[in-house]
């Protein structure tokens, strides 16, 4: 069996997007594509109604890509326990409080019992100083944390095959 992947909406974003001229930011572009076209075959995908909702935002043209672009990915129920796990993860500090988007995809993840979290959220949701206390709310709720990871530390995971 696969292993499955939440992805959270900033990839879709990134995959989108008119091409950047900041080197950093097309190189995202660039890497998510990549992961998309060769590499999303490899893992069982979806995403949330919140992916959904964010990526309805916005310009009406390229909110129409992005979600073109996931048409067709599953979209997961939400557990009613994920606002629960979101709220423990912003009393903890682990997602700073005005962040309860990014503290409610961890939760949906985790309470999907998702391998991982596609991100390149490395603010709030991928991000070293809050990545072990983040795991040890998940835990210390009962749930496994997904691995939070972007698209570029994903690729080449021949365990997903």
């Amino acid at each position: 069996m696969p292993s499955s992947v939440y992805i959270e909406s900033s990839v879709i974003s990134y995959l989108t997007a008119r091409p950047n001229r900041d080197v950093v930011i097309a190189s995202r572009q660039a890497i998510t594509s990549e992961w998309w076209m060769d590499h999303m075959v490899h893992y069982e995908v979806y995403i949330s109604a919140l992916v959904i909702e964010e990526i309805s935002a916005g310009n009406p043209v390229a909110a129409a890509a992005r979600l073109q672009a996931v048409a067709n990915i599953p979209i997961i129920t939400i557990d009613p326990g994920a606002e629960s796990l979101a709220e423990a993860l912003l009393t903890a500090g682990a997602v700073p409080a005005n962040s309860e988007r990014d503290a409610l995809h961890i939760a949906i993840a985790a309470l999907q019992g998702s391998d991982f979290l596609l991100t390149w959220n490395f603010k709030h949701i991928n991000n070293a100083e809050t990545r072990g206390i983040i795991t040890t709310v998940i835990a210390d709720s009962g749930w496994v944390c997904p691995v939070l990871c972007s698209p570029e530390e994903l690729i080449g995971n021949n365990d997903a095959e």
